[in-house]
């Protein structure tokens, strides 16, 4: 599946909104040229009142419903739209990131189209799934640090 209309509808909308947020997760880690796959897009924002406001006007762009499934343990905004198989995660925390300011510093911005999303790097990607240690992050470490590696050398 090509993910890039979908990823230029979220950054127009991200764009048109004004909701800063952070790609993360192995959505982000593909874009990196990370050979890992995924059903959902997730993405670490700030929780404001603001940022809530702007996140229901991205839901309104793709008729989509926000809920928080694993309300009160957790602190995820899902956007969900079934009929279009979409799942849009948003956090506020995310294991082995210290602050939204720092991820997004050492973030990319990729264009999709005329618009751009921050994308969190690989080494802070690692970082939130080795911080996690939940089986499924376990399961792509070795992937993602080969990645690292790849890139490291592409780079030199």
């Amino acid at each position: 599946m090509n993910a890039e209309p979908l990823l230029n509808k979220i950054a127009k909308s991200f764009a048109d909104h004004r909701l800063e947020a952070v790609m993360i997760g192995n959505a982000a880690a593909a874009l990196h040229g990370a050979p890992v796959t995924t059903l959902d897009i997730d993405f670490m924002f700030r929780k404001t009142p603001t940022n809530l406001t702007k996140l229901k006007a991205v839901a309104r762009d793709f008729a989509a419903t926000i809920f928080q499934p694993y309300y009160p343990v957790s602190g995820l905004y899902r956007l969900a739209n079934d009929d279009q198989g979409l799942q849009l995660d948003f956090m506020a925390r995310i294991d082995g990131i210290r602050s939204f300011e720092g991820l997004r510093s050492r973030a990319e911005l990729i264009e999709f189209g005329q618009y751009k999303l921050y994308v969190a790097s690989l080494a802070d990607i690692i970082a939130s799934k080795r911080a996690a240690n939940r089986d499924r992050d376990r399961a792509v470490l070795e992937i993602l640090e080969k990645t690292l590696e790849q890139k490291g050398q592409k780079d030199a």
